[in-house]
């Protein structure tokens, strides 16, 4: 009897539509715990589906199939999949939140895909493009009320939910994927209006958040993924956060400070993050199985058994009532905003 190997804590990619030998080789690393799906990876449901399956089937024991797919500007996966809106407009039919939170989840969850990185609990400042319009609202109150009906349909369909980009990506104007994003507020600030989603939507049973590619230099020397004072002291401590941490992808500008990968997998691993993604670099993500301890954590184990997809709706759900209303509002929403 083969034993099962426990989710390792590093989410790589696949490069194509389809599984390659090295790919599967990789897959079945012990550091390796979960892959992310991009819009290269995805050609139709029923391809989809496969690739899923190989994935799976190439690792003896847990993983994780994750993907970005929030609704506007980032949603990986269009053709055979509901058109969603940008975070923003639900602002404007604020009673859509929750279903649509349902309908993104149902329909990766039929297809095997454990969870997405949603939703975006960052606060537009009106400075922002790469948050921009994927914030709920520049408003605090409003902001955590959306995301709060939105991680509800989520959960409603069976899907774990991740907050992002903690503690608040949506004050800096520079994209963390290309250059280290600078805020220079202090912690009072953050507290006052940033931390606001998180701690609301944390008590409400956040299963998964994603710390910002961002340096709060009046607060902490550390950008907050590879800080122990954002993750420790502030997330676990002050916010009472028991869920898993997912760093942001390693291989992103923003996190060149930390230096190579290994560096900054080894970093991000010492200040708390649960899973690191290594994403669009398979020689740095090779690199990071290879040279991160091979160590055994049954917290990190629970913490990640919670991000498991159970579906809890039926598979022919696109012939239901509830479905079809979902999407022609959604549909509406998004053309009178066009």
């Amino acid at each position: 009897m083969i034993n099962k190997q426990p989710f390792g804590p590093v989410m790589l990619d696949v490069e194509g539509l389809s599984l390659a030998p090295h790919e599967a080789e990789m897959l079945n690393h012990p550091n390796t715990g979960a892959v992310i799906l991009f819009s290269r990876n995805f050609e139709s449901p029923e391809q989809l589906t496969e690739l899923i399956k190989a994935i799976r089937n190439a690792r003896q024991g847990d993983i994780l199939i994750a993907v970005d797919q929030e609704g506007g500007r980032v949603q990986r996966f269009k053709t055979g999949f509901t058109r969603l809106p940008a975070a923003a407009l639900y602002a404007k039919a604020p009673e859509l939140t929750e279903t649509a939170g349902w309908l993104m989840a149902t329909e990766l969850l039929a297809l095997g895909v454990d969870f997405s990185f949603a939703p975006v609990l960052d606060i537009d400042c009106g400075v922002s493009q790469i948050i921009g319009d994927r914030s709920f609202s520049t408003d605090k109150v409003l902001a955590t009320q959306l995301a709060s009906h939105f991680m509800k349909g989520m959960h409603s369909a069976g899907m774990a939910a991740t907050g992002k980009h903690f503690p608040g990506h949506g004050a800096v104007a520079l994209d963390s994927h290309l250059t280290l994003p600078i805020d220079d507020r202090d912690i009072t600030a953050l507290r006052h209006k940033d931390f606001i989603p998180f701690k609301q939507l944390i008590a409400e049973g956040l299963e998964g958040i994603m710390p910002a590619h961002v340096l709060y230099p009046n607060i902490d020397s550390q950008q907050a993924g590879f800080s122990n004072f954002w993750i420790q002291k502030i997330l676990r401590e002050e916010l009472n956060f028991n869920g898993t941490v997912f760093s942001d992808d390693l291989s992103m500008a923003g996190a060149a400070t930390a230096g190579g990968f290994a560096d900054r997998a080894k970093q991000a691993h010492l200040a708390g993050c649960d899973m690191l993604l290594v994403c669009n670099n398979s020689s740095a993500a090779a690199e990071v199985l290879d040279k991160l301890p091979i160590i055994q954590d049954p917290l990190r184990e629970a913490r990640l058994k919670r991000m498991i997809g159970l579906p809890k709706t039926a598979l022919d759900f696109r012939s239901s009532p509830k479905y079809q209303k979902t999407v022609a509002q959604l549909n509406q929403l998004i053309e009178q905003n066009a």
